[in-house]
């Protein structure tokens, strides 16, 4: 009886020290706390049992142990067979059940995330490919409020919702951003967009026939927020939405 005795106390106070999230981290890179607590993984008594349960789950909440976890000898066979036994309470089997599957998936999460990075990756990729592409048509814009990297990122995050645009490069000294889409894509689907984050207002800015750019003197001020652009005979104009 002393013996269960000694053990419940042991076991309790490795509970009591994985509650706390300090610690989680200490005991499983101990070289005997861990082994220990799936020692008692197969105790005879139903509280110890049930209490080195505890601390395990505990100390699983901590993402960073549950690889070392699954893999520490017998950890994963002793949980299996807390789940198995005939004896174990249901609560207890309950826990454990819990405990398995929360391990089993260790690294699958991890897997999951750097796959979905990848995926975010190559989506981003895709909008530079084919920039040789004689079918492409460059639009320049000039994006008034355009004024930070904040303001950029919005900018980016419109422009990669629209299908056809191949690439884009920012100037944002001049608050310009050069825009490579494909040929059957408006350069009006682009102002919407960005006009849409109500903080900024696109304009196309378009060569005349001399190779320059209208000069400030022949602008006009304009209400952007409900205008689109278009190009027409080498002018730019803004349409009512």
């Amino acid at each position: 009886m002393s013996a269960e005795l000694d053990a419940l106390t042991v076991v309790n106070q490795l509970r009591d020290l994985a509650a706390d999230p300090l610690n989680r981290r200490a005991i499983v890179e101990d070289q005997g706390c861990l082994p220990g607590l799936i020692l008692f993984l197969d105790h005879p008594n139903p509280q110890v049992v049930y209490s080195a349960l505890l601390a395990v789950r505990y100390l699983a909440e901590c993402r960073a142990n549950r690889e070392k976890m699954k893999g520490e000898l017998g950890m994963m066979l002793s949980l299996q067979n807390v789940m198995q036994k005939g004896t174990s309470p249901g609560e207890t089997k309950l826990l454990a059940s819990e405990i398995y599957e929360i391990l089993q998936s260790a690294g699958k999460e991890e897997a999951e995330q750097a796959e979905a990075a990848a995926a975010s990756c190559r989506r981003k990729a895709h909008f530079f490919l084919g920039s040789n592409n004689k079918r492409a048509k460059t639009v320049v814009l000039h994006i008034d409020g355009l004024d930070d990297s904040t303001r950029r990122s919005l900018c980016e995050e419109a422009l990669l919702k629209i299908r056809g645009v191949i690439s884009f490069t920012f100037q944002m000294a001049v608050k310009r951003c050069v825009v490579r889409i494909r040929s059957d894509l408006k350069a009006e689907a682009l102002g919407t967009a960005i006009n849409s984050t109500k903080v900024m207002m696109a304009q196309q800015v378009v060569k005349t026939e001399d190779g320059g750019e209208p000069s400030e003197s022949n602008s006009h001020s304009c209400d952007y927020a409900n205008t689109s652009l278009f190009q027409y005979g080498g002018c730019c104009f803004l349409a009512g939405a």
